[in-house]
């Protein structure tokens, strides 16, 4: 493993394939592929998210404290955290997915997850939830952060214009690759506005890049 990322992770692997095997994108590798360390990542996250709102936020009701939650498990909150600590450099992705492109945030984000996972195999929850909260802490520490998701944002910003603006539309516009990974791509428009095209490994990933995206052109 590279000094740099070892650093950044704060931690060094007894299993070094495990972090292998979590740098690994489907397209590049079916069989070594990083999918199953991304489901248990995911968990691992919303676990060490849950435990630290709870205790931080004691004020907050059930409902509060479930948005802050789902902000910080997303794609987008896991590819921020991905792009802080370099972990594109180091990913294993085929030639065309290594341009980056649309898709980039949403590999990273999913690349993250598995690494988290890496973490809890090789050095229990504790090596987790150090990283988990190192990397997060920024987010956990903002009060004020937006807890809603990207098209949830987008559909309030477009009733805020008022009738004319419409609600906005999703299509698909291309579905790709083979069954194990999967790419969508899908085109959001808001009336009087240009669209924005989003990319994910799901529907409603490439949904939420898209909203994200048209938030961005239009200063949101």
């Amino acid at each position: 493993m590279p000094d740099t990322l070892a650093r950044r992770l704060g931690y060094s692997f007894r299993d070094p394939e495990l972090l292998n095997r979590a740098l690994t994108h489907a397209g590049a590798n079916a069989a070594r592929s990083n999918e199953r360390l991304e489901f248990l990542g995911d968990r691992v996250l919303a676990l060490v998210v849950s435990e630290t709102l709870y205790r931080r936020y004691q004020e907050e009701d059930e409902g509060a404290l479930t948005r802050r939650v789902h902000s910080l498990v997303r794609w987008e909150a896991c590819a921020k955290v991905g792009e802080a600590i370099g972990l594109w450099d180091h990913l294993i992705l085929t030639r065309s997915e290594a341009v980056g492109g649309r898709a980039r945030g949403p590999i990273v984000g999913s690349a993250c997850e598995a690494v988290i996972a890496a973490l809890y195999l090789d050095g229990g929850m504790d090596a987790a939830r150090a990283f988990i909260e190192r990397w997060w802490e920024p987010m956990f520490a903002d009060p004020s952060a937006d807890t809603r998701d990207a098209k949830t944002r987008l559909q309030e910003w477009a009733q805020g214009r008022g009738r004319d603006a419409g609600a906005p539309v999703y299509t698909l516009k291309d579905q790709a690759g083979p069954d194990h990974a999967p790419r969508f791509v899908v085109e959001v428009r808001v009336s009087g506005f240009d669209p924005a095209t989003g990319e994910g490994g799901s529907k409603r990933q490439a949904e939420q890049d898209a909203a994200a995206r048209l938030l961005s052109l239009v200063g949101q």
